[in-house]
């Protein structure tokens, strides 16, 4: 490869607008060389606003160019095993935004491509929670701050899906964005970078959204859960509760609450990540100062490029990674539809 590291963007959309392009920008050695979007003449409007050389009718031709040398995959979680499967097989480094992919059976399916090319970088998009305040959560569990894990609440409780008289969004169409509920992914990546995976779920879900396509109300109906309620069983017998909606009002956000034996950490995700702590003797939790050295934050680009020119490993995320965290989504939709417990795969 050339010092020079040439990416084609496949589905420029408004996160790849936001972050990855001007991410990858900010990179020396990096030139975005091709776009391909939906259509020929999307592909051709992006490649004129984005300010990229070239314009490729279909993400087929783009993976196919022998002069690019890595693709940020940027479509809706449909392509997402496709795109990453061919492009991988024709030589190509791989960033592909979260989520990994519609199903567990799609997830594995990338991990395997992935792992026949271990010469070529394979990244997804992480979840940006905790990116910011991780390293600080994960030395206060080392240095024993809760003591035993008892309890684990994760809580995501937005109001983005309350408003019937928007069409259906994307995140709400099984045949998009498949079995991975509101935000339980990207939840359930963050606490699996600081306790193990569940042994076990048992869920429950219900769907309030009358919302409809504007083109086809008949036949594409809002058909994901816009409520997930799920208990978890964690090895050494500490128990879990995600509480989860898209329909509710003035609700929590999103928070990870842990109890233990020794104390309780909480962690507010906001504009700013904010962690609370108490102990056995506080009469109430105490907001830590995050100290610089390990303050985190947004450098997916730059861990791309540094993983591609060998400088680093990929940590926020490989594929196998990935592939845990759509084993438990799995689960957990398994739960729900069939009323009964589920193992989480090992």
């Amino acid at each position: 490869m050339s010092k020079t590291i040439r990416v084609g963007i496949i589905g420029a959309g408004a996160n790849t607008r936001l972050r990855h392009i001007p991410g990858l920008r900010a990179q020396p050695g990096i030139e975005i060389v091709g776009v391909a979007n939906r259509t020929p003449e999307s592909s051709r409007r992006a490649a004129d606003e984005l300010n990229i050389p070239r314009a490729f009718d279909n993400w087929q031709e783009l993976v196919a160019e022998p002069g690019i040398d890595a693709v940020c995959i940027g479509t809706w979680p449909n392509l997402h095993c496709e795109v990453t499967c061919a492009a991988l097989a024709a030589g190509k480094h791989v960033l592909v935004e979260a989520r990994m992919a519609r199903t567990l059976e799609e997830a594995n399916r990338m991990l395997a491509a992935a792992q026949a090319r271990p010469d070529l970088v394979s990244q997804i998009v992480p979840s940006p929670l905790g990116l910011e305040c991780g390293a600080t959560v994960s030395r206060l569990i080392a240095e024993g701050a809760l003591g035993d894990l008892r309890e684990l609440v994760v809580l995501g409780v937005t109001d983005a899906f309350r408003d019937d008289s928007q069409p259906v969004h994307w995140r709400q169409d099984s045949s998009i964005s498949g079995r991975n509920v509101l935000t339980l992914g990207i939840l359930h990546e963050t606490v699996l970078r600081w306790f193990p995976q569940p042994e076990s779920v048992v869920a429950q879900s219900a769907t309030h959204s009358q919302r409809a396509a504007a083109t086809d109300a008949a036949a594409q109906r809002a058909d994901i859960p816009d409520v997930l309620h799920v208990l978890t069983r964690l090895p050494g017998g500490a128990q879990g509760i995600y509480h989860l909606s898209g329909v509710a009002m003035f609700g929590p956000p999103f928070q990870i609450h842990m109890y233990g034996s020794r104390g309780t950490i909480r962690v507010d995700f906001g504009e700013t990540e904010r962690v609370w702590l108490g102990r056995a003797g506080d009469t109430e939790l105490t907001e830590l100062e995050i100290p610089s050295k390990e303050q985190g934050g947004w450098r997916v680009e730059e861990e791309f490029v540094q993983a591609i020119r060998g400088h680093e490993q990929v940590q926020f995320t490989d594929f196998a990674t990935g592939v845990r965290y759509m084993e438990f989504t799995e689960a957990v939709m398994q739960s729900a539809e069939t009323g009964t417990p589920v193992d989480v795969a090992p």
